[in-house]
């Protein structure tokens, strides 16, 4: 699965694609790229690989080599290295408000013991978070209070772009909503934009009101993360997942020490597709620390990549005409990708088994390739099982309006942005990544651990052929956890809209666990059916699928 912009999982489709194969190289042309660095910031992600060429084993070398020889291109045309963001930064002053971590860190309490602690938990002091009031009039995206800025990593250059819309209803009482787009490397204003935000953007460069913006009734942040995307930046990399939440921990603790009045209501995280990596480990992260400000209540992931070992069985069903819609590939081209798939599995189980970049890596190219490559060839949309690809590199043509529009100079001055252009989606991001091993992790086993605090839901549009319903369904009916033998035993039901209108999809919970399926929803479910994701999200937020 790959890339995830608003929903779209940017890794897949950079790995099967033959004009952006940018996958890998073999390790002895690594061991050259590798000679004479610096010790510059932006070469750190490499420093892992580096140490893993040291302990290389022959049968990882056997396969590393393997998958080499059957996707050559992908080798010949890798780069290892991205240069920075160009960008120019603001002067503290020309911001509204600016909250520093080491501040926040040196505040200590009494406990009820009688004993000093800090106030709240976590490594803050190398951050600040900038803050820029947004006037409403000025850009016309929604008639809200709105704030935007950035969260700054100084020891580390990382500074990450965020947007916040308050609820359209009642924003003191409102949960507060986080959302992230997937890729890895894709904006989350493509979300906002495309999806489920205020307003989206027309080809001419217009905002138009959405009706059914998930801030109709929550208050909403887009944020641009891991650094480097949209319009976020760094002199460094984020590589990896769990780096990525370090991150979000502190942008959203320092958020909510400026803004007490957002922080006492239930606080969710939501995404598509590279997102089912981010949330489960972004929500662990954050339920680590005893003392913290952040009242996480749920998550939610939408079309989400989480156990690659049970969503990639599924690929050939759902391109074959057994995921409720026609086939897209013939008999050949389904025969083999059932061929494909046990080397697939086998690859994937001993990335599950070591989680070593020497494992996983091999793992994503030749699965991408096996099991996503036959489809993307013909054509046809991989978000969208019911339509051709568009013009656009990622198949909708208003990926190119939202771009065109972030870039203009009144609107990247009304947020604050310090980068030199926006750009949707890096492709740079996400090979690192995928460099790093990330893609095949098995970042469901922590999934358990949530679902004892917290709710879960996972939803995903059937249309959609990247992120699948069919895998995503399948792998939460094998998630081992406590309340997997009652969750087994749940029929999926009739999700009506409002919860007595039209049919709108399937779903199925128990304990604190919930799947639905969203009928005619392509990767990105706010796109295709907004009114039905709107009403998903009301009735999840207000606890109708909860255990309570």
């Amino acid at each position: 699965m790959k890339l995830t912009t608003s929903a779209l999982l940017i890794g897949t489709a950079a790995a099967v694609m033959p004009q952006q194969q940018q996958v890998l190289q073999a390790p002895e042309q690594l061991v050259e790229q590798l000679k004479g660095l610096s010790g510059a910031s932006w070469t750190k992600p490499l420093q892992s690989l580096e140490e893993s060429l040291k302990s290389l084993t022959g049968e990882a070398r056997r396969v590393w080599d393997e998958v080499a020889l059957m996707f050559p291109e992908s080798f010949e045309k890798a780069a290892f290295f991205s240069s920075p963001k160009p960008h120019t930064r603001k002067h503290d002053s020309e911001w509204d408000h600016v909250v520093k971590g080491a501040e926040v860190q040196s505040v200590w309490v009494e406990n009820a013991q009688g004993d000093r602690e800090r106030e709240i938990d976590g490594k803050l002091e190398n951050y600040n978070l900038r803050v820029k009031a947004v006037d409403p009039s000025v850009l016309g995206v929604d008639k809200v209070k709105q704030y935007s800025g950035y969260l700054d990593d100084e020891d580390e250059d990382k500074h990450l772009f965020y947007w916040f819309f308050e609820s359209r209803n009642d924003p003191k009482n409102d949960p507060v909503v986080l959302w992230l787009n997937g890729g890895p490397g894709c904006s989350s204003l493509m979300g906002l934009f495309m999806e489920l935000g205020p307003g989206s953007v027309t080809k001419t460069g217009q905002i138009k009101h959405n009706d059914f913006s998930w801030n109709a009734n929550a208050s909403v942040i887009f944020l641009d993360q891991p650094v480097n995307v949209g319009y976020s930046y760094s002199g460094g990399q984020v590589s990896n997942t769990v780096a990525a939440g370090k991150d979000v921990y502190a942008l959203l603790t320092l958020f909510f020490k400026q803004f007490p009045e957002y922080a006492e209501q239930s606080f969710h995280i939501s995404g598509e597709s590279y997102a089912g990596h981010y949330i489960p480990v972004f929500a662990s992260e954050i339920l680590s620390h005893k003392k913290r400000n952040i009242n996480l209540q749920s998550i939610l992931i939408g079309n989400g990549l989480t156990d690659g070992l049970t969503q990639y069985e599924y690929y050939k069903p759902m391109a074959c005409g057994d995921g409720g819609w026609p086939a897209v590939l013939d008999e050949g081209s389904c025969q083999a990708m059932e061929n494909a798939y046990p080397r697939c599995a086998s690859l994937i189980e001993n990335c599950y088994q070591s989680e070593s970049v020497w494992s996983c890596v091999p793992a994503s190219i030749y699965c991408n390739n096996a099991m996503i490559g036959p489809y993307q060839r013909t054509g046809q949309n991989v978000y969208d099982v019911r339509r051709p690809c568009g013009d656009n590199q990622l198949c909708y043509d208003e990926i190119d309006w939202i771009s065109t529009y972030l870039n203009k100079k009144e609107v990247m001055k009304a947020v604050g942005a310090e980068v030199s252009s926006y750009d949707s989606c890096n492709f740079d991001i996400n090979r690192n990544f995928l460099l790093q091993g990330d893609w095949m992790k098995p970042f469901h086993r922590v999934v358990p651990g949530i679902l004892e605090k917290i709710p879960v839901l996972i939803y995903a549009g059937d249309a959609d052929y990247i992120c699948n319903w069919l895998g995503n369904k399948a792998w939460a009916d094998a998630l081992e956890w406590p309340g997997q033998k009652a969750y087994a035993k749940t029929e999926l039901s009739d999700l009506l809209l409002g919860g007595d209108g039209k049919k709108i999809g399937q779903v199925k919970s128990s304990g604190n666990f919930t799947f639905m399926r969203l009928h005619a929803g392509g990767h990105m479910v706010p796109y295709d059916q907004p009114a039905a994701s709107a009403d998903m999200l009301n009735r999840w937020l207000s606890g109708e699928f909860w255990e309570t």
